[in-house]
């Protein structure tokens, strides 16, 4: 019944008041392991269902949703007598890995982390030379939230050196000041409002990985040119679920007194991902020869007249009759030839 205790935590009479379990309970959400289905989930329900009937919770369940979470797993070496080696302990020579410093030869497979595999990989080591909220992205950026997923340090380089070109976006290195906001430009409009989509659905979806790649193509859209400072805080407030300690600080220099992890989540508008631009495939008797780009609001004579100037196209055309033109506003262009 621990998660009816955080309900009413200072209680000093009672494990909890129904009352409160009333008022916070259910829990909306549990997010664990499969290997929790005995000792946490049949435990609880089996435990709550008791307090239910001896009138003191208002549900027959404890938990709304489940939700398991994929297991990380690590490269782990062992030797001939089955005996674990940590990473440290051991070395490679050619294909080989070997108890380091002996001719004990070791295998190299990747299993679940375990401290008795000594293949567990401590949390402090990484904030200590990437900081927390490498270690934080890096570990939502592995893959899907319910995949098992193999670790590799190398993975928190990259989302390290992608928090230093968010660092830069926001401030010059060589003067230490913020830099000045600029104009938002249709793509960099774009980009953030995909990454605004796809942060608001990975939060209502669980869908955390995907989230990250999109506020990566939104930094390196930026360019290294800071856009309006409307669009630049909005990129804040979804890097804060992410880098909370980067985002707040930023949020600070800006000005801002507040919490960004208090600030409105960011609307966002679908208009922005409509391109200027359609792609038209041009087929001659229905086979495929083609593709022009137009103006979205381009004219049907405008779309034609760059179809045949297509050069695969006229190629198909040249010393042909056009019987019909087959025109799908947006999509389609086929050109009926004898």
């Amino acid at each position: 019944w621990y998660y009816l205790r955080y309900m009413d935590p200072k209680n000093t009479s009672a494990p909890f008041d129904p009352a409160k379990a009333a008022y916070w309970g259910p829990v909306d959400l549990y997010i664990g392991g499969v290997e929790h289905a005995v000792l946490h989930l049949l435990y609880a329900r089996f435990w709550h269902k008791v307090l239910y009937d001896c009138g003191l919770v208002t549900t027959k369940e404890p938990f709304q949703k489940l939700f398991n979470q994929g297991m990380i797993l690590a490269f782990s070496f062992q030797d001939a007598l089955g005996k674990y080696y940590h990473p440290s302990e051991v070395e490679q020579r050619g294909e080989q890995w070997f108890v380091r410093g002996t001719d004990v030869a070791v295998t190299s497979q990747i299993e679940k982390m375990s401290k008795s595999k000594k293949n567990v990989v401590d949390p402090m080591e990484i904030v200590d030379a990437y900081g927390a909220d490498a270690l934080r992205i890096y570990e939502m950026f592995m893959g899907p939230l319910e995949q098992v997923k193999p670790w590799q340090t190398s993975g928190c380089e990259g989302v390290y050196r992608f928090l230093g070109r968010v660092w830069r976006l926001f401030v010059d290195e060589e003067t230490g000041e913020n830099r000045a906001f600029g104009e938002t430009s249709r793509e960099v409009r774009k980009a953030l409002h995909d990454a605004i989509r796809e942060a608001t659905v990975g939060v209502e979806q669980l869908k955390l990985n995907t989230p990250v790649s999109k506020m990566m193509a939104f930094v390196n859209t930026c360019r290294g040119a800071l856009p309006a400072r409307s669009d630049a805080e909005d990129f804040l407030r979804i890097l804060s679920l992410y880098a909370p300690h980067l985002a707040e600080e930023l949020w600070r220099r800006l000005g801002h007194q507040g919490s960004v992890s208090r600030e409105s989540w960011p609307t966002f508008d679908p208009s922005a991902l409509i391109d200027d631009t359609v792609t038209i495939a041009v087929q001659v008797l229905g086979k495929l020869r083609g593709q022009v780009q137009v103006s979205r609001d381009a004219s049907q004579e405008d779309v034609l007249g760059a179809a045949r100037a297509e050069e695969n196209v006229a190629r198909f055309l040249l010393g042909k009759e056009e019987k019909k033109v087959i025109y799908v506003p947006g999509r389609l262009v086929n050109f009926v030839v004898a």
